[in-house]
């Protein structure tokens, strides 16, 4: 994943340490580290193109992910990205109940429920389902890919979240951002 996605105006590397502290930002204290995460990012991303899955499935995955794991700075983020790579608001407001809507395709439910799996991996009965959902409806290289997207989304959201990211409205000219 390229943290530097679609409409996104400043990286998490732009955040500037606090003075006389230790960086508390994981990728100010080890950057090496995590310019191989980004690498992955962009590795796991290019796979899953590959695969012949569209960026919307790609952010739906992202943002699954983070709504399970609490992230706020990667909900912002990948919601922005979805919106900007064509997904519907309607779609976004539904994700976190998709099981109980007409919204998404077979591919798109067998996506998430790999993502769900991989996320809450010590749920044995979602890796059940998962594996069943999956079932036809993806390939292997496209069940390959949306793992990897998900194990580096949850990465990123461990970053975002341990590193204390503020995730606070933007401010807009003459008016507070709602």
């Amino acid at each position: 994943m390229n943290m530097s996605t679609i409409g996104q105006q400043e990286t998490i590397a732009d955040l500037p340490a606090e003075p006389g502290l230790p960086p508390a930002h994981l990728d100010h204290a080890a950057p090496a580290v995590y310019k191989a995460l980004l690498s992955a990012g962009k590795e796991a991303t290019a796979a899953a193109v590959q695969a012949g899955l569209d960026q919307r499935i790609i952010e739906l995955i992202r943002v699954r992910a983070s709504q399970l794991n609490g992230c706020a700075f990667c909900l912002r983020m990948h919601t922005r990205d979805a919106l900007l790579a064509g997904e519907t608001s309607d779609r976004l407001a539904v994700l976190s109940a998709w099981r109980d809507t007409d919204y998404f395709t077979p591919v798109e439910k067998a996506a998430l429920a790999v993502t769900e799996h991989v996320t809450l991996i010590a749920d044995e009965q979602a890796g059940r389902a998962a594996q069943r959902d999956a079932t036809g409806a993806l390939s292997v290289e496209q069940h390959a890919a949306v793992r990897w997207l998900a194990i580096i989304i949850n990465a990123f959201n461990r970053v975002a979240i341990t590193s204390h990211y503020e995730v606070a409205p933007e401010r807009r000219s003459g008016n507070e951002a709602r």
